[in-house]
């Protein structure tokens, strides 16, 4: 989860996502919950870079900005610009 050649770890998500238009938002809640030494993990990331790659069940991948959604366990998923896609800095969450 650092950049595209080195994941830390992944995250599980169920996913509930809003269009409108060509945008598009979601919700994400973390499945299980984090023990504390995967959220103080999580939080450092956050920090570095919000951005990571969502994937999904059928291989596809979206790049997405995270903020918490300040209720424990939930995250605010946005698409995130192309021009974040920068190799330092990105983080991946592979499906598991």
């Amino acid at each position: 989860m650092v950049n595209r050649s080195t994941c830390l770890g992944g995250l599980r998500v169920e996913v509930a996502v809003r269009a409108a238009g060509d945008t598009w938002t979601s919700e994400a809640t973390l499945e299980p919950p984090m023990a504390a030494d995967d959220r103080e993990r999580f939080e450092l990331l956050m920090q570095l870079d919000p951005h990571f790659t969502l994937r999904f069940d059928d291989a596809s991948t979206v790049l997405v900005k995270v903020v918490e959604a300040g209720v424990e366990g939930r995250l605010i998923l946005t698409a995130a610009e192309e021009d974040t896609a920068g190799p330092t800095g990105t983080r991946h969450a592979p499906h598991q």
